[in-house]
């Protein structure tokens, strides 16, 4: 590991003057008062855990995890933190300290119980519910939660929700410390927060930063609160806190490329967390709504080209048939610009809203569709396990020989069984691509549904239409491959042009 020293230089300039000396210039600016976290760690800090898991591994590979030796991590610790290696409860190297219970099989197999894991978590509940992240707690044969006052209690997994990276488990106590849940909503950017955990084991370990963006879409399920709080491994599933002494999120990733903090840490809002513990708590797992529809970004240019006064909501790429999308009249193409009568404005919203929606309700989708806006009922039904995508098309024809037209593309009708297998209502199959198509990225075996806003229905049709575009302005074209649709914005050549 390198360690980098930053240096800090002063320097001074002293003015003269000839005037007499002014009292008032004598006192010094007061110095700004800056937070003091010692009440708030007080009050929240006997309600976070340390949880540590534990798997069945054989005796010949107890140990630290691989690539890692004893005297690695011994020597990290000694030179970086002036402290000796962390024991856990099996010691190290994964002996059993004299006096503590032999943890191997009753059997006298050749498996023992070794430490795989660490992270933190905190309480929910004066009985015993934790929450935790899920993958602090996946692939666990053992959960064991410590407290702040060394008790160390068996756990017992409740259920987790690797989409939200939410788990709760419990242990058996009363009249526990717990946390004051706060709410995510109403987290300012700038206001100064603090998490508490056990990162790289060291439990209770308090560190503090701000609040740098909310609403931060990584890719995942959930939008996250990022900050610059100092979160390292081990930190996952602790509490981050506010002023007020309420958790407002959990510690749940960081940006890294060294795999240590590097001043961008990210945490799941607690209003999403606790949605989905109280699910956990209740029934052991959690149930979410679907509507059956692949969606993708409204960009810039596809909503200018569209007529959309900005570039907002949720463009469906494709629609499940007999699910609620296509039973409501949804189609691709379409830009799902509110749900629920909420608006949506950006596609990464939309799955949570439909997520948080009972199975079964029955509620209003608003759509905008050839330049005006349409509101279909829809009933939302419960998310099952992904399906496999089919390949049942076929080959494309080999391109015929003819002029290519404004667009670039050369077009053919489509086989009636063709459209009866891809379960098309129309469309034209790109032959072949020149021009402004191919530098937009279309290739052959496209299908062509929509140029503007004028469904697309034979090769004639096609070249009637692209002949009328006006080289001045831009035109979405909605072209399917496989089974996504999505608008592709074009500007048509002019005569002669490349």
């Amino acid at each position: 590991m390198t360690i980098f020293t930053v240096r800090k230089f002063f320097a001074a300039a002293v003015v003269a003057v000839c005037l007499p000396f002014a009292p008032h210039m004598a006192s010094a600016a007061p110095a700004a008062n800056l937070p003091d976290f010692t009440d708030l760690v007080d009050k929240v800090g006997p309600a976070v855990v340390n949880i540590r898991t534990t798997a069945r591994v054989p005796t010949s590979q107890r140990g630290l995890p691989p690539g890692l030796d004893d005297g690695d991590m011994s020597e990290f610790f000694r030179r970086f933190f002036g402290i000796p290696l962390p024991q856990g409860p099996q010691g190290p190297q994964g002996q059993i300290p004299r006096g503590a219970p032999d943890t191997s099989p009753p059997d006298g197999g050749n498996d023992t119980e070794q430490n795989s894991g660490v992270g933190s978590g905190f309480i929910l509940s004066a009985d015993g519910y934790v929450m935790t992240n899920a993958h602090v707690v996946d692939d666990a044969d053992s959960i064991y939660v410590t407290l702040t006052d060394k008790r160390e209690f068996k756990a017992k997994l409740i259920g987790v929700d690797d989409r939200t990276d939410v788990a709760v488990v419990k242990i058996n106590a009363s009249n526990l410390p717990v946390v004051t849940i706060g709410d995510s909503n109403k987290v300012r950017v700038g206001e100064w927060v603090v998490a508490i955990g056990s990162p790289f084991g060291l439990e209770n370990t308090v560190t503090a930063g701000i609040v740098s963006a909310k609403g931060r879409d990584t890719g995942d399920y959930l939008p996250f609160i990022q900050t610059d709080v100092a979160v390292n491994p081990g930190n996952s599933g602790g509490p981050l806190i506010n002023m007020d002494g309420e958790v407002i999120g959990i510690n749940s990733q960081i940006y890294s490329r060294t795999g240590g903090f590097m001043g961008i840490s990210f945490a799941i809002p607690i209003d999403e967390a606790m949605r989905v513990a109280d699910q956990l708590k209740t029934s052991g797992k959690v149930v979410r709504g679907r509507i059956a529809v692949a969606i993708g970004e409204v960009t810039k240019d596809v909503a200018d080209s569209l007529g959309l006064p900005k570039a907002q909501g949720a463009m469906v790429s494709s629609v499940e048939p007999g699910g609620p999308a296509e039973k409501a009249g949804i189609q691709p193409g379409d830009i799902i610009l509110k749900f629920g009568g909420l608006p949506v404005e950006a596609a990464t919203d939309l799955p949570r809203m439909v997520g948080d929606t009972k199975p079964g309700t029955k509620t209003t989708v608003t759509v905008w569709r050839k330049g005006q806006t349409r509101d279909l009922s829809i009933t939302v039904a419960e998310m099952q396990a992904d399906k496999a995508a089919k390949d049942g098309q076929k080959k494309a024809p080999e391109p015929k020989p003819r002029a290519s037209n404004a667009l670039g593309l050369a077009v053919s009708d489509i086989p009636a069984d063709q459209q009866n297998a891809q379960k098309l209502h129309g469309g034209v199959q790109v032959d072949a691509v020149e021009g402004p198509a191919a530098r937009a990225g279309l290739q052959r075996g496209d299908i062509i549904m929509r140029v503007g806003d004028v469904d697309i229905t034979s090769a004639k049709q096609f070249e009637e239409v692209t002949s009328k575009l006006d080289p001045q302005k831009m035109v979405a074209v909605l072209v399917r491959r496989g089974d996504n649709t999505q608008f592709v914005p074009l500007r048509p050549r002019t005569p002669g042009q490349k």
